[in-house]
Parts: C-alpha cells; sequence; structure tokens
C-alpha cells in the first residue's frame, strides 16, 4: 500500500486541506492520504495553537466521510522537536510493507534543501507536489528530480490563520470548514479571544 503522509497543524483543518487530501487521494497512485497532526513544538510560543488532540479530533470529524483520508496522530509519540526524517523512520519500521511519501505545496519544496537530512529523505521516498500561486524560485536540484512528482491540483489560497483572524473578528467563515468541524469550533467558541 501506497500512503501519502500531509503533515500540518491543522489548527484549524479546513476545506482547502480536504480538497488537496481527497485530489491527491483520487487523482495520483497513492492508496491512502495520513494526514498527520504535528504537535506543539515546545521550543515555539504557543499563542492560537489548539491542544493537540483538539485539533486532531477536528482532523477525525472532517475526515469522516472519506475512506481514502485518515487521521494520524504518529508524531505526538515521538521525541520533539518532530523532524519529517526521523518520522518517516518510525513509519517504515513500524509498518514495512507501507510505502511513504510525502505531500507538501511547492512552497514547501522550495525550503526542502533546509530540511534535516533531506537527501535521505529522497533517496527513500516520493514527494507530491501540488501548486502554490506564490511558490518562489524552485531549487535546480528538484526541478526534474526522479522523485519528485507535480500533481495538477486545485489552487487553493485558504489558510488556517485567515480562520482564525477571521473568528476573532466575528466573521462567517463557515463555507470554509466541513460542518463538523465548524460545529466544534462554534461550540467550544476556539478562536475568538
Amino acid at each position: 500500500m501506497k500512503i501519502g503522509l500531509y503533515f500540518g497543524t491543522f489548527n484549524p483543518i479546513h476545506i482547502g486541506h480536504l480538497i488537496i487530501a481527497n485530489h491527491m487521494a483520487e487523482h495520483s497512485d497513492l492508496d491512502q492520504i495520513w494526514m498527520v497532526v504535528t504537535p506543539h513544538n515546545p521550543h515555539k510560543q504557543k499563542t492560537s495553537l489548539l491542544d493537540d488532540y483538539h485539533r486532531l479530533h477536528m482532523v477525525h470529524l472532517a475526515a469522516e466521510d472519506y475512506p481514502k483520508i485518515k487521521p494520524s496522530d504518529i508524531e505526538f509519540k515521538l521525541p520533539q522537536p518532530n523532524y519529517t526524517v526521523n518520522t518517516l523512520a518510525h513509519l517504515q519500521e513500524k509498518y514495512p510493507s507501507y510505502e511513504f511519501a510525502l505531500i507538501m505545496g511547492e512552497d514547501n519544496l522550495n525550503s526542502l534543501h533546509k530540511w534535516k537530512n533531506y537527501e535521505v529523505i529522497l533517496q527513500n521516498h516520493s514527494v507530491y507536489v501540488y501548486p502554490r500561486v506564490a511558490s518562489g524560485e524552485i531549487d535546480a536540484q528538484f526541478i526534474n528530480h526522479p522523485k519528485i512528482y507535480r500533481v495538477g491540483a486545485p489552487i487553493l489560497e485558504l489558510s488556517s490563520t485567515f480562520i482564525r483572524e477571521s473568528l476573532k473578528n466575528h466573521k462567517n467563515i463557515r463555507p470554509m470548514l466541513p460542518a463538523k468541524v465548524w460545529d466544534y469550533i462554534d461550540h467550544n467558541l476556539f478562536y475568538t479571544k
């Protein structure tokens, strides 16, 4: 089985995340997409980052109706700070019969050369890249790399930051969130302060 790993804080998960994940599940050779919720980094100020389990719960709510999309808390159990190369090694050890690939936006591809042991990641894993409007200059070594695949996914300029700011300013952003996620946020009055 080939698993696409879509990492994020998902603070909160929104329809843009779901559209990308579903597009990857339906229009690539990936069998499943695991939404890997990134825990709070203890070296960063918490600001508006919700508790890990609230964010994981929202991913569960969002993915309920998508059999190929699975929430994952794998990084909650790993030493902090999390490095993708370590997470991949852990997953490969835990699920030796699975093939793991990364899913990232073009903006992240621009900084891939700064990731810890990025060469090891590219040696052992494919990277599926979806387009972003403002992606900047792609490092030359990644342009025709045999392990990097560009997927013509829809371009979505929707951010969790925008959603949090809008909620804080009492704006109606309901269409931008899966219905159950909206209900959970609204019920708990998240992001309103």
